[in-house]
Parts: structure tokens; C-alpha cells; sequence
């Protein structure tokens, strides 16, 4: 849901502990870590986006972290842990895309909260650009239209840090409900501003989606 912009495609200087980090990362993926995430997680790494960034060669990694890279993986990287399969063992397939569920997620926010671990996968998202999301919603209601339109599915990355950018859209666990707004910054700083993209639609002299104050 973030706004797009602009990246360059490589940086300027590749550092030679960077060059490294992707060479072990080719060779280990799948043995030492399965995916992004985990290793993102692992290496203290904010968003699995890091990771991408550092291997499609626009961002050094930091050495610290290669340090913490490399003896996490120092078993894997020293030869001391075969993970290749024998020829007797059963073959893994990776589930690729990610989780969707069939759990309304509101444009308007009328609909009472249904917790999403209680529920199970109804199939699998797996679109480019999309691999380092974490699940995927349906939209109800018209409240974000014509940004989101009601039926569509939006794919949801979870924000660790709570850090969000005034004016994007984002899903929102809010009281007992579940909601897609986007977020305007408010004069408290306590405070932000869920708006709705819909002010075409009237319920008296109101607007039908009025804005909220989230705090």
C-alpha cells in the first residue's frame, strides 16, 4: 500500500563485505535460513525488504550485521552441516505466495473484529512485488472507493515499528474493528485522522464516511 518512487537501480560502490554476503546468501538460502523474513528477523533487519535491497545489490549491508551473518550461518558456512537431501528422503515443496483470508476487512469500519488466527488460508497470493507481504484481505464496503473498491484484495505487510507515512493508505486493527483508511496526520501528535477517500456520498447534509479521530 505504500506509495511507489523512484530507486536506483545499483548503488554506486559495492563494499567487498556486501559482494560476500551475497555470495553466502545464494549458497546458504534454503540450508541456514528459508526466506527473507527469517533471516530479516534473525539479523535484527526491520522489514525482509532489507534483505532484498542488499541482494539485488541497492543497499551495503552493514558490517555489524554481516559479522552476525556469518556466525549465525558459521556451522553451514564451515561445511559442519550438510542439509542436502539423500537420495531416500522425500522431496520438500515450499508453499509459495502468501496467505489469503476470507476475513472482512472494512472500507467503513461497521463490521465487528474476527480474529485472523482463528481462521484458515482460503488460497495463496503470488504476484512480482508483492513477496515480502504477510497475508491478504478482501475490502466490504465503499468507503475507500475509488482507491479500493469493494470485493478487490489488498495484500497486507504487518509494521513492527509502528512507523507510518501521512498520507498512505493501511489496514487498521482499531477497538473492534477492522479497517482500511488512510492516515492523516492530526494537530495532537497523540492523534491521527482515518480518512475516506469517498466524499461523493451524502447521508443528509453529512458526509456517509466522515473522517475519524484514532488515538
Amino acid at each position: 500500500m505504500d506509495e511507489l518512487t523512484d530507486k536506483p537501480n545499483k548503488i554506486k560502490k559495492i563494499r567487498p563485505e556486501t559482494l560476500e554476503f551475497i555470495i553466502l546468501y545464494n549458497q546458504l538460502r534454503g540450508k541456514a535460513f528459508n526466506g527473507n523474513a527469517q533471516l530479516a528477523a534473525e539479523l535484527g533487519f526491520n522489514s525482509a525488504s532489507s534483505i532484498t535491497e542488499i541482494i539485488k545489490s541497492r543497499q551495503n549491508i552493514d558490517p555489524d550485521k554481516f559479522n552476525l551473518f556469518k556466525e549465525k550461518c558459521k556451522l553451514f558456512i564451515d561445511g559442519k552441516i550438510n542439509t542436502e537431501y539423500s537420495v531416500n528422503a522425500a522431496p520438500v515443496k515450499a508453499i509459495e505466495g502468501i496467505p489469503m483470508f476470507d476475513i472482512i476487512a472494512t472500507a467503513s469500519g461497521v463490521e465487528v473484529y474476527s480474529d485472523i488466527n482463528d481462521a484458515h488460508s482460503v488460497g495463496r497470493m503470488n504476484f512480482p512485488g508483492i513477496e515480502d507481504c504477510d497475508f491478504a484481505l478482501p475490502v466490504w464496503g465503499h468507503s475507500m472507493y475509488p482507491y479500493l473498491e469493494n470485493g478487490c484484495w489488498v495484500a497486507l505487510k504487518v509494521i513492527h515499528d509502528k512507523k507510518i507515512l501521512p498520507g498512505e493508505v493501511y489496514y487498521i486493527e482499531w477497538g473492534d474493528y477492522r479497517m482500511y483508511k488512510r492516515l492523516l496526520a492530526s494537530d495532537n501528535a497523540d492523534e491521527v485522522i482515518a480518512h475516506s477517500d469517498n466524499t461523493t456520498e451524502i447521508v443528509g447534509s453529512q458526509l456517509k464516511y466522515a473522517p475519524l479521530l484514532l488515538r
